[in-house]
């Protein structure tokens, strides 16, 4: 019978320096760039910020915790991320609708309207960034980006022996 190490595919070296050479450029261009979109929202918002207000979109008002397991990050740091977008009156803070002794978080009108901005001038950078790109090849790359970030995610937080890092 086959042992695990056996049935491990063992990719050319030289093609994971490659990879992993591209994910720092990446990285790099990333940040320099903030993948702010293009236009007057452009590099107007930072992507923790960007990521937060994301999050409450998709998934609604929660509270700190929820909030931050799902991004794979302490409390302390989402409180401490989440304040400027209070103080800005992006983020409003509510009563639970279930226990009105917690606290969740949620998006403001105006956080909404900020959201739709960033989000349609980064749109218009993804579209200029691929506009030699067919549907489909725009589709692949989503789809293994999404996997490699999943992994990603998934491979970190088992080496993180105290849970999920900052």
């Amino acid at each position: 019978m086959p042992t695990s190490s056996d049935m491990t595919t063992h990719t050319d070296p030289a093609l994971l320096d490659a990879l992993q050479h591209q994910v720092a450029v990446f990285a790099r261009r990333a940040e320099q760039s903030r993948l702010g979109g293009v236009g007057q929202a452009r590099n107007s918002m930072d992507r923790a910020a960007y990521l937060l207000l994301n999050r409450l979109d998709q998934e609604g008002p929660m509270g700190v915790k929820a909030l931050a397991a799902g991004m794979g990050i302490d409390s302390s740091t989402v409180t401490r991320q989440v304040a400027p977008l209070v103080d800005s009156g992006l983020v409003s803070r509510a009563t639970h609708p279930e226990d009105g002794r917690a606290v969740v978080l949620q998006l403001s009108e105006r956080g909404h309207a900020r959201l739709d901005e960033v989000r349609a001038s980064r749109r218009a950078l993804m579209e200029l960034v691929t506009e030699g790109w067919s549907a489909e090849e725009r589709e692949a790359f989503t789809t293994l980006l999404t996997r490699f970030n999943a992994s990603l995610s998934d491979i970190t937080a088992s080496l993180t022996p105290a849970g999920p890092a900052s």
